[in-house]
Formats: C-alpha cells, sequence, structure tokens
C-alpha cells in the first residue's frame, strides 16, 4: 500500500543551525494546523556553499549570496519540496522567478558575538594577532576598530569554528549571536556587540520562509507563521541591499529598530580595509520605500564607482 503523501516537505541545508531551523519550523506548522509532526517531512540538500570548504575560496567567485540557497530553490521550483527554510541573510536580493519569501519567524538576536578563547574583547587582542572570518563585512568592521589584525579565512559550521579557535587557527572570531542561541550555544559568546558599532549584515537573525510564488495553499499554510514586524524590518534592509548590488563581495550593515507602523533603518557600507565608512538613516512606515531611500542616499554619498575603486 503506497503511503500517503506528506502534509508538507520542507527543503533545508544540512548544517547543525540548518537542521535546527528547520525542525523549528516543522513543529510551528505542526501546531498552526493541527498536524503531526511525522506527516512534516524535512529534506536536506547540499548546496555549492556547503561543499566549496576551501576557506581561501571567497564565496562570491562561486556564487555569491545564493550559493546557501540554489539547491533548495530549484527543488522549490520542481516541486519536489514545497516550503524552503533559509537563514534569510544568505538569501540573494534578486529571487528566481516562481519564489517568494512569504513569511519570516520572530527575528532572533541580530547582534554578533565575539569568541575569543584567549581574551575579554576585540580591543584586547595583541598587536597582529589572527582574526578568523570569511565575512568581508566582519572583516571590514574588524578592521575599522584595529587596523592592525591580520585577517585569516574562516569557514564551516559553528562547531567547526569553534575548533578552529581551540587550534590557534585564530585568535578571535565574530558570530551570529542568534545562531548560537538557536543551537544552545550563548554561552560560547565571550561578548556580545553593541549593534551600532558593528552593524549586523541585513536581514541577520531572521528564519525566512520561500514559497512557490502561485502555490495558494502553501502561501496560506505559512502565513500563521509570519511575524509582521520581523517580516516589514527585513523587507527594508533587503530592499536597501537591492540598491546597493550587495553581494558577498560588499562589505554591507543594517539595523532596523521601531515598533508599529513606524521603523527606522540605520545602513552602512565600508572599505574592505574598514577605513572608510558611509552610513545613512532614516524612517517611515513603508519598508520598501524606507530601504530604498536609504540604500540611495548611501550611493549618494559613496559616489557611483565606490564599488568599483574599492573592490578592485
Amino acid at each position: 500500500m503506497q503511503s500517503p503523501a506528506p502534509f508538507a516537505r520542507i527543503g533545508t541545508r544540512g548544517s547543525p543551525l540548518a537542521l535546527a531551523q528547520a525542525k523549528l519550523v516543522r513543529s510551528l506548522l505542526s501546531s498552526a494546523h493541527g498536524v503531526g509532526e511525522d506527516d512534516i517531512h524535512i529534506e536536506v540538500f547540499s548546496t555549492g556553499g556547503d561543499r566549496s570548504q576551501d576557506a581561501n575560496v571567497a564565496l562570491s567567485t562561486i556564487g555569491g549570496k545564493g550559493v546557501f540557497t540554489k539547491e533548495i530553490d530549484e527543488a522549490l521550483l520542481s516541486g519536489r519540496v514545497d516550503i524552503g527554510v533559509h537563514s534569510s541573510k544568505d538569501v540573494a536580493t534578486g529571487l528566481p522567478e516562481g519564489m517568494v519569501l512569504a513569511a519570516f519567524l520572530e527575528r532572533e538576536d541580530v547582534r554578533d558575538a565575539f569568541l575569543s578563547l584567549k581574551v575579554a574583547g576585540i580591543d584586547q587582542l595583541p598587536e597582529g594577532a589572527k582574526f578568523g572570518t570569511s565575512s568581508i563585512r566582519r572583516a571590514a568592521q574588524a578592521l575599522r576598530l584595529r587596523p592592525d589584525l591580520k585577517i585569516v579565512p574562516f569557514r564551516g559550521n559553528v562547531h567547526t569554528r569553534l575548533q578552529k579557535l581551540a587550534d590557534g587557527v585564530a585568535d578571535a572570531t565574530l558570530l551570529a549571536m542568534a545562531g548560537l542561541n538557536r543551537l544552545g550555544e550563548a554561552h560560547r559568546a565571550t561578548a556580545v556587540l553593541d549593534a551600532d558599532n558593528f552593524m549586523p549584515a541585513p536581514a541577520q537573525g531572521a528564519i525566512g520562509l520561500a514559497v512557490r510564488s502561485g502555490d495558494k495553499r502553501f502561501l496560506d499554510l505559512v502565513a500563521p507563521l509570519d511575524h509582521a514586524q520581523t517580516h516589514a524590518r527585513i523587507a527594508a534592509e533587503r530592499a536597501m541591499l537591492a540598491v546597493l548590488d550587495g553581494s558577498c563581495r560588499t562589505p554591507v550593515g543594517a539595523l532596523t529598530e521601531g515598533q508599529g507602523g513606524s521603523l527606522t533603518l540605520k545602513g552602512e557600507i565600508l572599505s574592505l580595509d574598514g577605513q572608510t565608512t558611509f552610513r545613512a538613516e532614516a524612517s517611515g512606515g513603508d519598508p520598501q520605500a524606507l530601504g530604498e531611500k536609504v540604500g540611495q542616499e548611501l550611493l549618494d554619498q559613496a559616489g557611483p564607482d565606490w564599488l568599483k575603486q574599492w573592490m578592485g
């Protein structure tokens, strides 16, 4: 006898954090719709970003932001899965035709955490210390404060990076506090950084749910999981990023605050060495218009050739 079709099929990456996020979505869907968790299947995909473990290879050279979502997006569009579960900061601003980010779970802590087995803060690192990160935003922000630091490539899931610290590959690193919280590893943070000084990546800390844009059933299924305030904030930050043509080659930070219908979006772009920074801030009720305004203001400050000039 053929087994019945699952209530829903979730697509995710296979890292411990990605699986934790997928299981959270499964639990929320189960509760929202009164179905057993066993009726919601999780399918694990190996993405290009997962397969490229060489920390010396920049993500921008193997596919940019979409390198952690492409295989899941393809499975969604082909009907193999029904819902793609993503860390929203990994999702490219230009989505493939036929899919939409329909819902966002309530946002976790947006801040970055400083991790070191040797010192309590970035200001206490010795001259020329090795700072591990493959994020050019985090590298630029660290160099803005400490231009003497030596940036060393640092990639892998949370536990891999913690092991690299223990092995002396680097003296310190930064990780998203949201990921540490979701894995029950918040105690690993040596310090939690102020979000105004170390502005997080656009959409950091939010789990996004992708579905087929014309699929009413799954649009309706994920709707109860959507956190309106988070959705508005992520929409503003992604709109800003789209104006900046943001990618893995571009150091960009964003921070949205506010309650109800009024949001305040702060954005920044940095040179790779962190020594040049442009910042803009605006408030408003329309997330798309707000993001576009801040993005354009940053471009106006920096000039049209800033990307070419700084990225070489």
